[in-house]
């Protein structure tokens, strides 16, 4: 039978870890699992609880300091050794016991990524719930990826469609688009959702800003990843052409007998043709050193301290 890692993020969420790992043990019992617990810096004692629970599924992960939910993701889909990859939020707001029915639907239907929809959401309306709604709708127009909830942690992947997924910065958001954008065959089933009992969501309107930006990024993404010269190349090009455009009615001028020098225009021409040479050029470097940076070289967006138990310790 398929072994199945269940990757849990947390940041300061002591009293949650036992009951968390008490419901993902009672809903996993037909299946080996482990369970990958990775502290993104916490400060209060959520590392001394997970360790304090010697627990034999248990598999943690302590970051060197805060890198932010996205590298953590990364970091526990690199040391998950399951054939199958579960992702959930550590605040129990998440269901364990949907995990099995969600593994079943991806191994009978084949399915890359089988992602969770919160169907009664348990949060607030103005705060949380207008928000997510908009932000879906948002995210679907502009990378025509059907997702119907991309802000639901709880999500199954095959091992090796996880690992293959580039996550860096604050992209977790957009996993499922990434996945798709990846190959992945991809469904969504409903699942159970709760309200936040112990400690403080870690989420605020102030990530709207941040997923906007992401959301230019997707574009960038979906329409030109594996062609980024038709991107940076149409801007270069219209404002070279245009400083040219400019700069060649100077020259006539000049022919002409005219005065050109020190005139405003004369400058705007020059300027938007080096623009339009460094709009290739800068963007060509840049892209192909994030690939180099984090694909050529297998960097990670993360450094570990150490890791506690599971198989990596023998």
């Amino acid at each position: 039978m398929e072994k199945i890692s269940v990757v849990v993020t947390v940041f300061n969420e002591e009293e949650n870890i036992r009951p968390l790992v008490e419901q993902i043990t009672a809903a996993l019992t037909d299946y080996p699992f482990e369970i990958v617990y990775v502290d993104d810096g916490s400060t209060d004692n959520t590392v001394q609880v997970i360790k304090s629970m010697n627990n034999s599924h248990l598999k943690l992960v302590e970051l060197k300091k805060n890198f932010g939910q996205c590298p953590a993701l990364k970091a526990g889909i690199d040391y998950a050794t399951g054939d199958f990859i579960v992702t959930m939020d550590g605040d129990l707001q998440n269901d364990p016991s949907d995990i099995p029915m969600m593994v079943e639907r991806a191994k009978e239907g084949e399915f890359d990524l089988v992602a969770g929809i919160r169907e009664k959401r348990k949060d607030g309306f103005i705060l949380r719930k207008l928000p997510s709604k908009l932000a879906n709708w948002l995210i679907r127009r502009v990378t025509k990826v059907d997702i119907k909830d991309n802000g639901c942690a709880l999500k199954v992947f095959r091992a090796d469609m996880a690992k293959s997924i580039p996550l860096y910065g604050e992209l977790h958001r957009f996993i499922s688009v990434l996945a798709h954008y990846e190959g992945a065959r991809i469904d969504q089933v409903n699942v159970k959702h709760h309200a936040r009992i112990h400690g403080q969501s870690k989420y605020g309107l102030s990530r709207t800003f941040r997923v906007l930006s992401d959301l230019i990024l997707m574009l960038f993404f979906r329409k030109y990843m594996q062609k980024p010269m038709h991107f940076f190349g149409t801007f270069g090009i219209l404002t070279g052409l245009a400083g040219g455009a400019i700069l060649f009615y100077f020259f006539i001028l000049k022919l002409m007998g005219e005065d050109i020098w020190g005139r405003p225009l004369l400058l705007l021409g020059i300027i938007l043709l080096f623009i339009g040479f460094q709009i290739i050029t800068l963007g060509l470097l840049l892209d192909y050193q994030m690939r180099t940076y984090y694909e050529s070289q297998h960097k990670a967006p993360y450094k570990v301290r150490r890791v506690t138990g599971g198989e990596e310790a023998n």
